[in-house]
């Protein structure tokens, strides 16, 4: 079992590998071509457009297919329009191939999750899953180091991601790991989450639209001022780590007090650091402190928000609450680069920080009034869920057999 989810961890820490580079990547290749900011922004959203949509139909697509073919198909996209962006340089053809990569990630993702899921044993499934998310955060703090040794222009870059995707699809693809049986889901009305738990929609928007802002519009704007591509690496790094170092401390927190106050709590931590970070001394010494706390208080957002959803809610539609909040964070998502890139043709980027602290701000004030307001439901055992940044999770779901297909192995 451990060779099979091994495998399993290590192909999808190189499609994180790949992933995290990618993002950077692209934010930077676009102030080099120097698309209007506008077209900046359609492009960088694209991504999550794609990932939102592949959110509520891949599921239903591996179901089909099985986990091993729906890997290799959702990674045979992603490779294809990766080959297709390092063949044109246009930016309408680039926002279609930008969806159809979001599509793909996404795919990926959920079939090893729900793969994961399914292969460990309930006494191993922690310790699984933790494996997995460090692997993930440290793919995706190397992906930060290549901004900084590869080149921008050319197909150089591109060519290196499509090889780690491809190295990926072939580990999957050659695994001996038996496929998870198919299942059934228990499906949730959308307004009967907005009814439990408003602010976990809320924050998820608000977790989905800032994260992507950064992402998409701080690489490019620190290219644009010649800053040189090796901090800008260090600089996403650090936010990477950051993300990385908060995810134990906000999860012991999160099960020991009203979810909603530690909620505001990050939220206006991460407003903070986004004004912090304005009026600070272009230096690293000061810069990068700041930036790991802002991407903690970034990619702590979202699992709170779960959490607090799972709280008010039965544990019976997990799958259903994950996918209606992918759904809010992929709104979100889509909506950021768009404002972000605008908000930074016209204001600099003091105003796309201004803007994510607004946000931030906004759901302090909504979190915290609503915990006053009313008492927190209990918690639920261990739901703090670690995700990684520039991706949305997607919560596996227990497996509930419905019979399984004629050519299926036993398990």
């Amino acid at each position: 079992m451990y060779a099979q989810v091994g495998a399993l961890i290590f192909a999808t820490s190189l499609v994180q590998l790949a992933n995290g580079f990618f993002t950077t990547l692209v934010s930077l290749r676009l102030g080099v071509e120097d698309f209007n900011p506008a077209l900046e922004g359609v492009v960088m959203s694209a991504y999550f457009v794609g990932f939102t949509l592949g959110s509520v139909t891949c599921g239903g697509i591996i179901q089909r297919i099985g986990h091993i073919r729906g890997y290799a198909a959702f990674g045979g996209i992603v490779i294809g329009a990766t080959v297709g962006m390092s063949l044109m340089v246009d930016a309408l053809a680039w926002g279609l191939l930008r969806a159809a990569i979001g599509f793909g990630c996404v795919g990926l993702f959920v079939a090893t999750e729900s793969w994961l899921n399914s292969k460990a044993t309930p006494a191993l499934r922690g310790k699984v899953f933790s494996t997995y998310m460090v692997g993930t955060f440290l793919a995706l703090a190397l992906g930060q180091l290549l901004v900084g040794r590869l080149p921008l222009e050319g197909a150089t870059a591109f060519d290196i991601i499509v090889a780690l995707f491809a190295v990926a699809l072939v580990i999957v693809s050659m695994t001996r790991a038996e496929q998870p049986i198919v299942t059934k889901e228990v499906t949730l009305p959308y307004g009967e989450l907005l009814r439990a738990a408003p602010v976990a929609i809320l924050g998820a928007a608000i977790a989905g639209m800032i994260s992507a802002t950064f992402y998409a519009v701080v690489p490019s704007w620190m290219l644009a001022n010649n800053i040189p591509q090796e901090t800008i690496g260090l600089v996403m790094l650090s936010a990477v780590l950051g993300g990385l170092a908060f995810q134990i401390p906000v999860g012991w927190l999160s099960d020991r007090m009203d979810r909603r106050m530690l909620l505001g709590g990050l939220a206006f931590g991460f407003a903070l650091a986004a004004v912090v970070l304005i009026f600070l001394p272009r230096q690293l010494s000061f810069v990068l402190p700041v930036a790991a706390l802002l991407g903690g208080f970034m990619s702590t957002l979202y699992p709170v928000c779960v959490s607090h959803a799972m709280d008010n809610m039965a544990q019976e539609g997990a799958v259903s609450i994950s996918g209606r909040l992918i759904l809010m964070s992929g709104i979100g998502s889509t909506v950021g680069p768009l404002t972000g890139a605008w908000i930074m043709g016209a204001l600099n980027l003091r105003g796309v920080f201004y803007f994510m602290a607004a946000a931030a701000t906004l759901l302090g004030v909504v979190a915290v009034m609503r915990a006053l307001a009313r008492a927190p439901a209990p918690s639920v055992e261990a739901p703090f869920t670690v995700v990684a940044p520039q991706a949305l999770h997607v919560v596996p779901e227990e497996p509930v057999a419905t019979g399984a297909p004629s050519d299926a192995p036993a398990r």
